[in-house]
């Protein structure tokens, strides 16, 4: 099999879990792991944290979870956009509007944050643990199997390559995840939604929108939200695996269909985009990998799910994920049993919560972004009679806060946190 390099009777650098991926989840699972008492070593492709995110809205879920750990306060001290909820606008009426102003303090809003702010204050506090290590500007290029576990990792980066062996691996290399692929487990891609979505930013001239807006106005429908030091990020959705063709046609004509999609922000646009590379594509599709376990292998967050960006989960949904398995990781430390049987008291309940996600996904991709003209006619009537059901009330808490049961596992921390200086490899 592609990636594996046999039976693994090798000695590497030993640890208690080996995280791969320093986005939210594996960067959240650290941080619980770390607090525990385990040892972690932590490989992350990047060598810094300077690249552009997407993912910047956070759900309450999210928040609350970000809060427990400390994070949450020194995140926002970078800059951040409370929002009031979410609206869909079509021909400027508003038919929907997701009031989260309703839900229950403190949690009661959306936070727009860059994520740089969130992945650099998880990071410092994995760094005040004697037992991290960070393995950054590394690939994982082979998985090693000892008795048929997963026992090793090759990461290959600066200096050379390095092999880390284990109790326990957690992938969170992402939607295109890399140990996945080399433990043979599938994508499980779904091509349920009918777009893509172009993202880029734009100065924000005025008052910024206290709403995450789908606006549909002439042309594709957009995606707006206040994002960082006076910008608004955009979306701009079009029809599945279509802007090859329009990026063909040059940088001029795929400014004229945002422009007419977004004619409020025509100026900006006109002046901020100057050149394809300002644009950057999203391929919007759902996937859940058939297997989220192998005996030493444990799936978390992108690389075992993929969501759409409308209603804005991803993030939720990666932290919720690393809060969930944080207690099966340790019981599965202290029992020396990282069998995929054993992960199963992870995998199993996580997956219902996902199927759940990605049913309301489907729902609100069908609502907010068909096209056509009896869509057009009825879309409004329809929402407005949507929201005003107790379902969708429901439905909205859902989304806000994901599964409510899931909580950290405080009980299992062992820490004070300590000063030292961080092993960097």
């Amino acid at each position: 099999m592609a990636g594996w390099a046999g039976e693994d009777g090798e000695d590497g650098a030993q640890t208690d879990f080996c995280v791969v991926g320093a986005g939210p989840a594996g960067l959240t699972v650290t941080l619980l792991l770390l607090r525990s008492g385990a040892r972690v070593t932590l490989v992350e492709r990047s060598a810094s944290q300077t690249r552009a995110y997407r993912g910047e809205i956070l759900q309450p879920g999210g928040l609350r979870i970000l809060d427990a750990l400390g994070v949450l306060g020194p995140a926002r001290a970078g800059g951040c956009h409370e929002l009031d909820g979410f609206q869909l606008l079509e021909g400027g009426r508003v038919v929907l509007d997701s009031d989260y102003r309703r839900l229950p303090a403190p949690w009661n809003h959306l936070l727009s944050i860059p994520q740089e702010q969130v992945l650099g204050e998880l990071l410092a506090r994995c760094r005040r643990y004697r037992g991290f290590t960070l393995v950054d500007g590394s690939r994982v290029t082979r998985l090693h199997r000892r008795a048929g576990r997963v026992s090793a990792v090759v990461a290959a980066g600066r200096g050379g390559q390095r092999r880390i062996t284990a109790h326990c691996f957690v992938a969170a290399d992402g939607r295109y995840s890399k140990t996945r692929s080399l433990a043979g487990i599938a994508a499980g891609r779904d091509d349920v939604f009918e777009h893509d979505v172009l993202w880029f930013k734009v100065p924000a001239h005025g008052r910024l929108p206290r709403r995450v807006r789908i606006e549909r106005a002439g042309g594709n429908p957009v995606l707006t939200y206040p994002s960082g030091a006076g910008h608004v990020q955009i979306g701009w959705l079009l029809p599945h695996r279509t802007y090859g063709a329009l990026a063909a046609r040059g940088v001029e004509h795929v400014k004229d269909l945002i422009c007419a999609a977004v004619p409020q922000y025509a100026d900006e646009v006109r002046r901020g985009v100057r050149a394809l590379t300002d644009l950057t594509l999203l391929d919007v599709f759902a996937s859940c990998a058939p297997q989220w376990a192998q005996d030493g292998l444990l799936l978390i967050g992108d690389s075992a799910h993929t969501h759409s960006p409308v209603g804005a989960q991803g993030i939720n949904l990666a932290l919720q994920d690393a809060v969930a398995a944080h207690p099966v990781l340790m019981a599965s430390l202290r029992r020396q049993d990282a069998t995929a049987r054993f992960l199963q008291r992870y995998t199993g309940p996580r997956r219902r919560d996902i199927r759940r996600v990605m049913r309301i996904q489907r729902a609100q991709s069908s609502l907010m972004l068909s096209t056509g003209r009896l869509t057009g006619t009825v879309r409004p009537a329809l929402a407005g009679l949507v929201s005003r059901t107790p379902l969708y009330r429901q439905i909205l808490r859902q989304i806000a806060f994901g599964n409510r049961q899931i909580r950290i596992s405080s009980q299992l921390f062992t820490d004070t946190y300590e000063s030292v200086e961080q092993e960097c490899v």
